[in-house]
């Protein structure tokens, strides 16, 4: 096979430098590989983010898709759900969004769905579209159906998300939101006229020079503001996303970061409400919480492999209600099967208008019962070896092993994930216990030096 030089084709999608990973040209080329490889039944959906180099991406992409003979319509500026909730329509043969997500400015990359919005990753046809991109015989033009149209999908959308929850039972809530000037702005305004909110925004704007840093809300350093605020507006929640929002970040009235961990277990017990017995699919990078919450609630945990892909294709395969991984994605069955960034929030507006206590006392038993480490990551020099090192390690104490995604050891009182990154020499480690805070200090130490000797 042909390899493509300085590839933005990664595990799940594509994201690298502009121009020298990806450009017009290329764009162009993978929108003729689309075609040729996935061979789309229906109009391809195109979106983009808001990205200075995005424009001029999406319309050579739309371009080449024509070129090899598919229909397009672009839905301009929107997240990726967006994308997802357009190519899931009926007669939609797939769609690509245009985004880098939170990769700093000069990043951007693409993700690709087929029909009723099902992922393409590399098992199910990326080094396909990889490998038509790299090969020598450059692909020829074909018919091309005209300029294509373009479709404001914004309204449609709304209606689709707010006919997940009941509108008319959310009360007046304070909220501060902050979009890091990615995406999420114009779709927040949307749902929210629906609803009784009282909401102070931060970096609302689009805006691709992130002229307050990159809209990530993992970094630490970026989460500070949307704290303060919570505290200063006396909000009953805050919410951040990233720049395509396909993840969602909560602050309780307190300004406390919420781990995405324990909002799984909260999403899973309040829908299996209205759904006993059915199944909740999760990552098993921490798990005890959840299993906890779904066993609670009358629901079918079934634990797998971490990243977007593998978690939608169990989520098909089992027909399961709800999916959620601690790295704040949440996916729903009738979304498409898709992670939405949206949902949660009015997921949890509903659910706190519903009782009297707060985020905050909501989450605490659950936070107190099961602490955990938050992921925290390393650069090694060889994952395998420091995996290895690791096993060695607790050899004698025969913990449970269990080898789904990376290693989890697990024993009576706390556990632990091991697992190397699909797109860097990095290994992050996640830990928790059962209502001890400091075994899990101590465990984090012990599992911090052990990989650090690597």
């Amino acid at each position: 096979m042909t390899t493509l030089e300085n590839t933005p084709f990664k595990a799940y999608d594509l994201r690298g430098r502009v121009p020298d990973a990806l450009n017009e040209s290329r764009a162009f080329a993978i929108g003729c590989a689309y075609v040729e490889v996935i061979r789309p039944r229906g109009p391809v959906a195109v979106g983009r983010d808001m990205r200075l180099s995005s424009p001029g991406l999406a319309k050579a992409l739309i371009d080449g898709l024509q070129s090899a003979g598919a229909e397009t319509i672009d839905i301009g500026l929107v997240g990726t759900e967006m994308v997802y909730h357009a190519a899931s329509r009926e007669g939609m043969g797939g769609g690509i969004m245009v985004t880098a997500s939170h990769n700093p400015a000069d990043y951007n990359g693409m993700k690709l769905v087929r029909e009723r919005a099902i992922p393409i990753s590399g098992d199910t046809g990326l080094k396909d579209i990889e490998a038509v991109v790299a090969r020598d015989d450059r692909i020829l033009p074909g018919s091309v159906h005209g300029p294509g149209r373009q479709e404001d999908v914004l309204d449609d959308y709304v209606e689709r998300l707010l006919g997940h929850v009941d509108a008319a039972a959310i009360k007046p809530l304070k909220l501060v939101v902050n979009a890091g000037n990615g995406c999420a702005g114009p779709a927040f305004d949307a749902l929210s006229r629906a609803l009784p909110l009282d909401v102070l925004r931060l970096h609302h704007a689009p805006d691709g020079r992130f002229p307050n840093g990159v809209p990530n809300p993992l970094l630490p350093e970026n989460r500070s503001e949307t704290a303060r605020a919570v505290v200063e507006h006396g909000a009953d929640f805050g919410v951040a996303w990233d720049g395509d929002y396909d993840r969602c970040f909560f602050f309780d009235e307190a300004g406390r970061f919420i781990e995405g961990y324990y909002l799984v277990g909260l999403f899973a017990s309040t829908l299996l409400k209205d759904h006993p017995g059915e199944k909740i699919v999760l990552d098993p990078r921490l798990t005890w919480n959840t299993l906890d919450q779904v066993a609670e609630a009358g629901g079918i945990a079934l634990i797998n492999k971490s990243g977007h892909a593998f978690i939608k294709e169990r989520m098909r395969k089992e027909n399961a209600l709800y999916g959620g991984e601690m790295s704040a994605h949440h996916y729903f069955r009738d979304f498409a099967f898709c992670d939405s960034g949206m949902l949660p929030w009015l997921l949890l507006a509903q659910t706190l208008s519903g009782q009297d206590q707060t985020l905050g006392e909501l989450l605490d038993e659950r936070i107190r019962a099961y602490p955990c480490s938050g992921e925290i990551n390393f650069s090694v020099a060889d994952t395998a070896d420091t995996i290895s090192r690791v096993l060695d390690h607790f050899h004698t104490q025969s913990p449970a092993i269990d080898r789904t995604d990376g290693i989890s050891l697990e024993f009576d009182d706390w556990r632990f994930n091991l697992r190397a990154s699909n797109t860097e020499p990095v290994i992050r480690l996640n830990v928790e216990t059962r209502a001890n805070p400091q075994l899990l200090e101590d465990r984090v130490g012990e599992l911090s030096r052990l990989v650090e000797k690597g």
